[in-house]
Parts: structure tokens; C-alpha cells; sequence
């Protein structure tokens, strides 16, 4: 079945034929820039005990600096802490929020320090962790945070002159009748709206207003609309057979939570496997695991979401609605509608689920979104009369994130009592006469309630690295004074637990991080203008070109645009680190004259344009032609160009100034072309597999189900003299006896990956993967052990490619008659089907690169894996000409203490994320996944201590990729457990190996994409 599908990374593999061939030439660069690294010897990095010497002293430096203590020494515990044992991880459930995502989390800690985010499993769906989740450890270690109290410029080195200054300030303001203005991002958190209520009868005219860079205003408005309510519904598709979207992406961002857990739940293969209908502009993350896409501009996903409505309550003539509607009402309350884009897109989606009786409607309320367009503006008229005496943000810059930033940074100069709580030097931070250092949330206690009946606790897991403080420990202090023994927001919060715990105590809740109670409020169906949304809808008037404003999975809203991990995270669409950019059709390209082009070392550039939306002028915003994005429709992610922030957040192109806070589909565009170029750090053209078609299986759940699997996974077979046998019967090797003990193999489901990312940061922040920035990413130099490919692939009609049938490979094909075909060629890149697959070191029982090692650097281990040690690599890289997977990296440089790499592992507090049980790689050496050696390792210890075997879940766990997939795309376990799951799904009838023809019998496999499609319902 997958050879009838031309599978292909970018559009210059349909375009060029020789691409294939000078990619393999350019993977492995000959020239070594020697002097770059040799001018300095100082900066050449540090030996293994250099590392641990300098480990050991930036602990020290750091937990001893919090503790104020007046001499710091590097010596060991002379009275040990009791919880604390030197090699030993701890770990503590807490939550993690900042504004815009929340996760209940377990951290890891090494000797004090935070070294690792993980899914809390007690806490479901609500204890995932996505990309910028996992990433948040390094965040804390910014070097670029602000690290003391600031009073008119002048950096402080206690907060007394700020807090007598601030208090002075609410005392006059109290008895002048000026208002004093708590200005937050969203913060559901319900012992904070009790010390607010404090703080308020102290002083009464206090207003707490809550402004969020991406507000879900339309969403909320919503909400409130058509359930009563300013709350979002929680929705779980576990049980749905059919999930149509319209512009939402929600997988992502949408509705303040991604619903891929119970996705990937429905998502089972089988009779009642959920079915996935996208409606969209932007080629997303959704629309990307979509069994059906439409693609249309956004105006036309608004008319189509209308004449659903109409089709559901009497009829419609448009072809694609009808098309739905039927099977909508196939489904019936088994079906769901999600939609985004404007507030009557909300409406009449919530009203479609209130006539399906949609049950993926659960009731529960969703409270991380607090946003009130009318009391924002209320406080802007307050702000712009001169009402305001104080004005206190919290960790806000509204001055780069509204549209109207620079009318608001003057208007808060005239402010006479500013206070910014805020972690950089930017737009707020000198737009306020005082400033107090923003507490990390592994700094900080408090509490969120999510949603309906859940409640979490958040806990410092190490002491302040920096004179920081957190909101409520101000509000404590300005509520009872300085140094009143009242102030300690811990005391306030374990008080306050008791009274949403649902009974349990506070300890217990602590240990486990998340538990029943919070709030019982729910949602009901209780109003709905359908009439209003409809004509809403209706009246929107189409653009020639019309943007869509999006979120990236690694930089979403931009509050931690400043960490490396994430600025270099590739996105899974298009493959690029380090920008945003336009993204536009190949149609609309070619008509255009725009143009993304190879240079001579295989590096993509882009045009540059003008982009004015509504009157506002963006400059030299890049041009990326994306495939499978709508024609006359435009995208460009919001989060980037953050000024003052860091070196890494200055990076890309503002686009908040686009938007209006409300609706992220915008009319009236004009791209205008430069001239100039742009240089995009890609990797979606390196490391090619181009035209084996066995890489990334997929078959229709009809055949799936209906055809024998010879048919659609047929095993592979050798001619030999003795006849025709299995490939695996055919070895050149000896077999090794992997019954005694533990053999590791790693499981990946590409019907269950998403694409997400999480598993790219948990591998990078578990085994200290370096950061290599933009221009190295240009070269291909790229550090993951774990990457994600992306293949497009669309359904050609056999008959018309006859070496098709003939067995040839696409790249033979282009020498012939496909390079005469110019249609069909713009038709594969138009709207393609989208497979995501996760590769790692493959860990071959058979291993290629072990036999060519001249010095034995890489070998195979007796639990499976195949071992690297470093001290014994030379740096040949025939390992790496030799890996059919092309997952070993080289080491082209230190990328530690470097100033050519200045991340986190340049300066002290950067590396104090570094994990001490895996060494950090010098120059010229291999490395590549381990399947995280060194947590299998200490899992077997602890189980050999304990006198007892190692669990299933155990082992899970112990996989940093695995631990983080939120989906269970990736299971990790032993083969040799006859209970295990791994083993279980080794026994699938989906399961296939990469690239098996060549013998090296893998202990990773994967498991074939199920399309929930008819073939005669292919994508539009």
C-alpha cells in the first residue's frame, strides 16, 4: 500500500532530482574551522573532573548565596541535610504555571537543584507536559534574569527602600482616592484571591486586573454567552468516534489546554476509532495528524462553519459542508465540533455540541483563563485620566504585547508609584520606578485550581538563586509591614489548603501535588445567540490575502522566548529553529515571486516582505513557502522579537502589534517584496531517506481491518539458493544468547505521536544535549540525540507513473517523465498527508557503526544497547558514515564555557541544569541516545537492593522520551518480562522495523499510521 504514495520532506525534493545525492555529499563537511577554536586554548571546555570540580562549587555557590551565607567554601556536608544523599535524585510534586501553560509536574533534583521536568501520573490528563513545560527548568538558571530590587534605575541590595517606597505609595494613593492596580497575567489561584481580598480591605480602593498576552478573549466571551459563565469547557474525546475542527489547533493551544491525551485515547485503531475532519488556513499541529483536511482561507472556514450550523437545523448546498454534516449526524452525540478564530465561531460550535448532545461536553469548567476585555478597558480609562496612584504588574510586559504597547509604556511612566515584579530588563521593567526580581515557580509556593474539582500545590524545590520574590510575599509584606512575623506566604497557604483539599492533608497534598477539591463549579447549556453568530460569520468580509495568527509548540505565547532549548526546538511543520516567518502557499508564492531557495552548501533562504495588516508595518518579516497551507491565506506566529530580554528572545519578528487581543484572523493584508534575503535555519532537508517507502508506513483503517496484513504489512523476504526466506532468517552474524537479564527495546506508535516535542526536550535536559545555535543548525550541525521527521506524502494515481509499478524508486522517476509533469508536482506539495516519526539511535543487535570502530569506541551492550564511551573516540565519524539512521552526532566543537556558543553551558548559572550522571562531550567525539543508560542502571540497582524484580512502569519511566510522551506514542520496557507492554506490542500486527532489508534487526520499532479514511475521501 505505501508504494503507491510519493513520500517527500520539501518541495525542492519534487523540483530537483539530483537533491538526494548533494545532500549526501554536504552531511559530512570535510573543512574543520580549526583556528575558530584553537585562537583561545582557555576556551577549549573542561575534562570530566574539571566538570564535577566546577559542579561541585556552582552548588555551593548557588544554595549558599540564597542562604546569604558569608563565606563559601567547596567542601563536603559537615552536617548533611537528612533528604539529600550526594548521586542519589530526589524528586517533588509541584505545579508548574506561569501565565500560560500549567502542568502538574515532578521535579528532579540533584543535590539541590532542579535538573528535570516530569508528568505528575496522579494527576491524568492535567499532569502532561509539553515542550515549554519540560523546558522551564532552564529558565530558571536565566542568566539574563533580573537579580536584585531596583529603585529609580538604582539596583538594590535588600528590598527595604523599595518596600518603604511602595508603601508610601499605597498610603497616599488610599487617601488621595487614586486607584491602586494589581495588573496580572490570568492566575486561578484560590489562596492568592484570598490574600488579594486581604490586601483590599486594607486598602479599599485596590483593583486586581488580569491582562494575558494571548487573553482567549473571544473564547471567553463565548463562554460566558452561551454557558453563563467566564470559564472554559473541558472537553475529553476518549470516547468520540468523530472530532470535526474548524481552525482550532487543539492539540496545541486551544482552550488553555491540548486535548492529546484523550486524542490519542480515540485514536486506537479499530471499528470506533475516532475520525479527524480539519478545517483550516494554517497547515497546524492539529490539521497535520487530520485524517481529512480541507483546506480554505480563513473566511471560507468561518462560511463552511455556518453552513454546517445550517445543514444541522434544515440544509445546505455547499459541497464540503453536506459532506460533513452527514457524518456529524452519523455520529451524533458521539461527535464534536471545535472552532477558533472569533467569538461567534465559539457560539456556534458550542451550539452544534448542545443539538449532537455531544458527551465529549463533560461539564467541567476550565478556570486558567481569567481575561475581561471590558474591565481591561476599564482600567485603561482609568490609567489614561491619571486615576491610577499605584500600579503593580506581575510579570506582564503589556508594553511589547499589546497593540498599543507604546501609548500604554507612556502612560505607566506618569504612573507615580510603578512597581514591576518582572524577571527582565525590559519595556516594564524601565517603564517602572521599582522593580522586584520575579520568583521562578520552582522558587515559589502556591496553589492552582485548574479546573472543576481539582486542585494543585506548587513548592519551592530549591532556595531563591537570586534576591527574588514573589507576588504574594509582597502583598504579605505591604499588607503587615516589614519584618512582621506574618509574612510567610507558606504559613498563609498551608492555612488556607485545608479548606480546598477535600479533606486531606496538607502534607499529603504536597507529596502527591494535585488531589480533588478546588472549586465544584461547572457548566451547562443556558443561552446562545446562533442567529447573531451566523450573520457575524456570514458578514466577514474575505481579503485577497487574509492572516491567521498562530502559537509555535516551543515558544507559545512568548513568556520564555528567552530559553535556548526552545528557541532551537525545530517546529514540527516546517521543520525551522530559531524564527517565525510568513508562511504562504506555493500558489500564492509562485504568483507572488516569492521564493525559498538552496544555496550552495544545501542551506534554505527565503525572500524578505513588507507585511502591513490594518495600517501596521512589519519590516523584513521572512517569506517560508509552507505546503498544505491554504491559498489567499497567510500565517505568522505570535511570542518572537521580545527586545530586552535576553539575547536569545531578541530573535525573530513582533507580531503582536497585528493583533487586536481578540480575533486572530485579520483582513486587509499587504505583503510587499524587499529584495532582501533571509537565512533560515533549518533541518528538514538534512539527514534525507528519500525513496524508501518503508520508512513511514500507512494504511487506511479499512484496510487495516478488512485486509489480510500480508497486504498492508507484508514482512519482508530474501531470495536466497534455498528458496524464499524471512528477512530475519538471513544473518551474516552470530546471535547473541539477551535471555539473562534485562533487553531493552523502545516501542513508537506513529498513529499516537503528535509531533509535539516534548520527548526532543526531556532527552536534551536528561542527558545534557548542547545548544548549538542558528548558524550551526545552518551547517547541519545540530546536537539531538532524538529527532522528529516530518514526511509529507500525497496519493498519486498509479497509472499515470508507470515505473511506479515497475518498481523504481521517485528519485529514478524524476529523470524520466515526472519532471515533465508540473502539475502533479505543485498537486504533492498543495495539500499532503503529514507523518510524524520520532528516530533515536536505533540500538541494532546487528549495529553497522560497531564493526567499522577502529578503536572500539561504540559497542553492544547485553541488555541492548548499543554503548558509546567517549574517552575511547577518536573522532573518525566512520560510525556515522556507516549508521543507515543518521543519528550519530559529531562534536564539531566545546560547546561548554565557548563564547561562539553563549547558552546555558557558558556561564555558571546556565550549567547548574546540567544532569551530574552524564558526562558532558568534548570536541571531536561521537555521541548519540543512549536509551538513557543511566537511569535503566539506577533502576536495576534500586530493584537489586530491594531484592525484587523491576516493574513494567519502572522502566518507563526511566526512558526520558518515554517518560514525556503525553500520548504513549513512545513505551519503553524489557523484552525478556513476558508481562511487559513493550513485548506485548512487539507482537503486533503493526509493528515493523526501519529499514529491516539491511539486517541490522533493531531493538527500537514502530508501528504503522492508521488513516481513518475512505481513499475516496482523501484530503481537499
Amino acid at each position: 500500500m505505501a508504494s503507491n504514495k510519493i513520500q517527500f520532506r520539501s518541495i525542492h525534493e519534487l523540483k530537483d532530482p539530483t537533491l538526494n545525492g548533494k545532500l549526501a555529499a554536504k552531511e559530512f563537511q570535510n573543512e574543520i574551522p580549526v583556528e575558530e577554536f584553537l585562537d583561545d586554548s582557555s576556551k577549549e571546555g573542561t575534562s570530566r573532573r574539571d566538570f564535577l570540580k566546577l559542579l561541585g562549587f556552582s552548588t555551593a555557590a548557588v544554595t549558599l548565596a540564597a542562604c546569604e551565607a558569608p563565606v563559601i567554601k567547596t567542601i563536603p556536608y559537615v552536617v548533611k541535610p537528612h533528604d539529600i544523599i550526594p548521586g542519589i535524585p530526589n524528586f517533588y510534586a509541584s505545579s508548574y504555571f506561569d501565565g500560560f501553560d500549567f502542568s502538574s509536574v515532578l521535579v528532579k533534583t540533584r543535590e539541590g537543584r532542579p535538573i528535570r521536568i516530569d508528568p505528575n501520573p496522579a494527576a491524568g490528563s492535567l499532569g502532561t507536559t509539553n515542550a515549554r513545560a519540560q523546558a522551564s527548568v532552564l529558565s530558571l538558571y536565566d542568566n539574563d534574569k533580573v537579580k536584585k530590587p531596583a529603585l529609580n534605575g538604582d539596583e538594590q541590595e535588600d528590598f527595604n527602600k523599595v518596600d518603604d517606597f511602595i508603601l508610601k505609595g499605597l498610603t497616599e494613593s488610599q487617601a488621595g482616592g487614586k486607584k491602586i492596580v494589581v495588573l496580572s497575567h490570568s492566575f486561578p489561584s484560590p489562596t492568592f484571591k484570598k490574600l488579594f481580598g486581604d490586601f483590599k480591605a486594607k486598602y479599599p480602593s485596590a483593583e486586581l486586573v488580569t491582562y494575558d498576552a494571548i487573553p482567549y478573549a473571544a473564547a471567553l466571551d463565548a463562554a460566558q454567552e452561551v454557558f453563563g459563565q467566564r470559564a472554559l469547557p473541558v472537553y475529553d474525546l476518549s470516547t468520540s468516534q468523530l472530532v470535526v475542527s474548524f481552525n482550532a489547533d487543539f492539540l496545541g493551544d486551544y482552550n488553555a489546554s491540548s486535548l492529546e491525551v484523550s486524542y490519542a485515547a480515540a485514536r486506537k485503531p479499530g471499528p470506533d476509532m475516532l475520525r479527524h475532519i480539519q478545517v483550516e488556513s494554517n497547515l497546524s499541529l492539529t490539521g497535520a495528524n487530520s485524517d481529512s483536511r480541507y483546506r480554505l482561507k480563513p473566511s471560507a472556514v468561518f462560511k463552511t462553519l455556518v453552513e454546517v450550523y445550517n445543514g444541522l437545523n434544515g440544509g445546505t448546498s455547499d459541497k464540503v459542508a453536506s459532506e460533513i454534516v452527514k457524518e456529524l449526524q452519523a455520529k451524533g452525540d458521539k461527535a464534536v465540533v471545535l472552532a477558533d478564530g472569533s467569538k461567534a465561531a465559539y457560539v456556534l460550535a458550542h451550539l452544534i455540541n448542545q443539538k449532537l448532545g455531544s458527551k465529549a461536553f463533560t461539564g467541567k469548567a476550565n478556570f486558567l483563563k481569567e481575561y475581561d476585555n471590558a474591565r481591561f478597558n476599564e482600567f485603561l480609562s482609568w490609567l489614561n485620566v491619571g486615576q491610577v496612584g499605584v500600579l503593580i504588574t506581575n510579570n506582564i510586559n503589556p508594553i511589547y504585547s499589546h497593540a498599543k504597547g507604546q501609548t500604554l509604556k507612556a502612560a505607566i511612566e506618569k504612573v507615580p508609584y510603578s512597581v514591576a515584579i518582572t524577571d527582565k530588563k525590559n519595556d516594564i521593567y524601565k517603564a517602572s520606578k521599582a522593580v522586584i526580581p520575579f520568583a521562578h515557580w520552582l522558587e515559589s509556593w502556591g496553589d492552582i485550581t485548574p479546573e472543576t474539582g481539582a486542585y494543585s500545590l506548587m513548592q519551592p524545590t530549591i532556595q531563591k538563586i537570586y534576591k527574588s520574590r514573589q507576588l504574594e510575599e509582597s502583598i504579605l509584606v505591604w499588607i503587615n509591614g516589614k519584618n512582621s512575623p506574618s509574612n510567610n506566604y507558606y504559613d498563609y497557604l498551608k492555612a488556607n489548603a485545608l479548606t480546598l483539599n477535600a479533606g486531606k492533608t496538607f502534607n499529603k497534598t504536597l507529596y502527591n501535588g494535585f488531589t480533588e477539591g478546588g472549586l465544584s463549579t461547572g457548566l451547562a447549556y443556558s443561552g446562545g445567540n446562533a442567529a447573531q453568530a451566523v450573520a457575524e460569520l456570514s458578514a466577514f468580509k474575505a481579503g485577497q490575502l487574509e492572516l491567521q495568527l498562530y502559537t509555535k509548540s516551543a515558544i507559545g505565547d512568548g513568556t520564555q522566548s528567552n530559553n535556548p532549548w526552545l528557541m532551537e526546538m525545530p517546529d514540527p511543520i516546517s521543520r525551522l529553529s530559531w524564527d517565525n516567518y510568513l508562511t504562504i502557499s506555493p500558489k500564492d508564492a509562485k504568483a507572488l515571486g516569492l521564493e525559498n531557495k538552496l544555496n550552495a552548501r544545501m542551506q534554505l533562504d527565503g525572500d524578505t516582505v513588507k507585511l502591513t495588516v490594518n495600517g501596521v508595518t512589519l519590516e523584513n518579516v521572512p517569506v517560508f513557502i509552507q505546503p498544505g497551507q491554504a491559498d489567499g491565506s497567510l500565517g505568522l506566529a505570535l511570542g518572537y522579537g521580545k527586545k530586552d530580554s535576553g539575547k536569545v528572545a531578541d530573535t525573530g519578528v513582533n507580531a503582536y502589534p497585528l493583533f487586536d487581543g481578540y480575533n486572530t484572523v485579520l483582513t486587509n493584508v499587504k505583503i510587499e517584496k524587499t529584495g532582501e534575503d533571509y537565512e533560515f535555519a533549518g533541518m528538514q532537508l538534512q539527514n534525507t531517506l528519500m525513496g524508501r517507502y518503508e520508512i513511514a508506513k500507512e494504511v487506511t483503517l479499512d484496510d487495516f481491518i478488512n485486509k489480510p496484513v500480508d497486504e498492508w504489512n507484508k514482512p519482508l523476504a530474501m531470495h536466497t539458493i534455498g528458496g524464499e526466506l524471512p528477512i530475519g532468517k538471513v544473518d551474516l552474524w552470530d546471535s547473541f544468547d539477551d535471555t539473562d537479564g534485562p533487553h531493552f527495546n523502545l516501542s513508537v506508535d506513529l498513529n499516537s505521536c503528535t509531533g509535539c516535542g516534548a520527548c526532543v526536550i526531556a532527552c536534551q535536559a536528561e542527558n545534557n544535549v548542547a545548544v548549538v545555535g542558528k548558524e550551526e543548525i545552518r551547517m547541519s550541525r545540530d546536537m539531538y540525540w532524538l529527532r522528529i521527521d516530518r514526511y509529507y506524502s500525497t496519493e498519486q494515481k498509479v497509472e499515470v507513473y508507470e515505473g511506479l509499478k515497475e518498481g523504481m524508486a521517485v528519485p529514478e522517476l524524476y529523470g524520466s517523465n515526472l519532471l515533465g509533469i508540473e502539475g502533479a508536482l505543485e498537486n504533492a506539495a498543495e495539500n499532503p498527508d503529514v507523518i510524524f516519526q520520532p528516530v533515536m539511535c536505533q540500538h541494532c543487535n546487528h549495529a553497522p557503526c560497531e564493526t567499522v570502530c577502529p578503536v572500539a569506541a561504540t559497542s553492544h551492550g547485553k541488555q541492548g544497547q548499543n554503548q558509546m564511551a567517549y574517552n575511547r573516540c577518536i573522532g573518525t565519524r566512520y560510525c556515522a558514515n556507516n549508521c543507515p539512521y543518521k543519528v550519530r552526532r559529531f562534536n564539531w566543537f566545546n560547546y561548554a564555557l565557548n563564547d561562539k556558543f553563549d547558552f546555558n553551558m557558558n556561564n555558571d548559572l546556565g550549567r547548574m541544569v546540567l544532569n551530574p550522571d552524564v558526562v558532558t562531550r568534548t570536541r571531536g567525539v561521537m555521541e548519540k541516545c543512549s536509551l538513557c543508560i543511566q537511569e535503566t542502571q539506577l533502576t536495576i540497582l534500586n530493584a537489586k537492593k530491594d531484592g525484587r524484580r523491576v516493574t513494567d512502569a519502572e522502566f518507563q519511566a526511566s526512558c526520558a522520551c518515554a517518560a514525556a510522551c503525553s500520548t504513549g506514542a513512545m513505551k519503553f520496557g524489557d523484552m525478556n518480562d513476558v508481562d511487559s507492554e513493550v513485548r506485548s506490542l512487539f507482537n503486533s500486527n503493526r509493528k515493523y522495523t526501519l529499514l529491516e532489508e539491511i539486517g541490522t534487526k533493531p531493538n527500537v520499532f514502530y508501528h504503522t499510521k492508521i488513516r481513518n479514511r475512505k481513499e475516496s475521501l482523501n484530503n481537499k
